[in-house]
């Protein structure tokens, strides 16, 4: 048998400077700390539209080396917007904060890439409609990612609102 999960609840992170983190994901998600843990030297943060007790755990462990890209352990997380409209404000916002890295298409999914202050990789992504995947059902291409033509085709179509509470939309 195997463990029935419906998805990732919450990440947590190790990181090196606690507050700067915090900062960070403030000003890059809006996230709000839900809890502090100070014997732990830790945080817990929402985002502004999760229905979630918290989506994100920081653990400040001081100042370390940072794990070489391509290293064993976790690579990215990802992030999922509404709309395709948010993915370029998300765009907007990483690149204001110097975080941005890059983006791409995977067909089903249209994705910008960018680091927090530690390095930690992360996905900002919209979803197609589970109805136009198509071609992209089972694949996960690594394309170019021409984010003008995307708007034209999906402004405004919304595909994670049923994830999102009502009174959080």
């Amino acid at each position: 048998m195997t463990v029935q999960a419906v998805r990732l609840n919450h990440a947590v992170l190790f990181v090196s400077d606690l507050q700067r983190s915090v900062t960070f994901y403030e000003q890059a998600f809006g996230m709000t700390v839900m809890a502090r843990e100070p014997r732990a030297n830790a945080a817990f943060l929402r985002l502004p539209r999760s229905g979630n007790h918290h989506d994100l755990g920081l653990f400040g462990v001081g100042a370390q080396r940072p794990r070489p890209r391509g290293a064993l352990g976790l690579y990215h997380l990802a992030w999922q917007v509404d709309t395709i409209d948010e993915l370029v404000q998300a765009r907007e916002t990483l690149l204001r904060l110097d975080a941005y890295t890059g983006e791409s298409s995977h067909g089903a999914t249209k994705s910008i890439y960018a680091h927090d202050p530690d390095g930690n990789e992360f996905e900002v992504m919209w979803m197609l409609p589970r109805a136009d995947w198509g071609a992209f059902e089972d694949t996960a291409p690594i394309e170019r990612l021409d984010l003008a033509d995307e708007v034209a085709r999906w402004g405004g179509v919304r595909t994670a609102s049923e994830l999102v509470p009502q009174d959080r939309r």
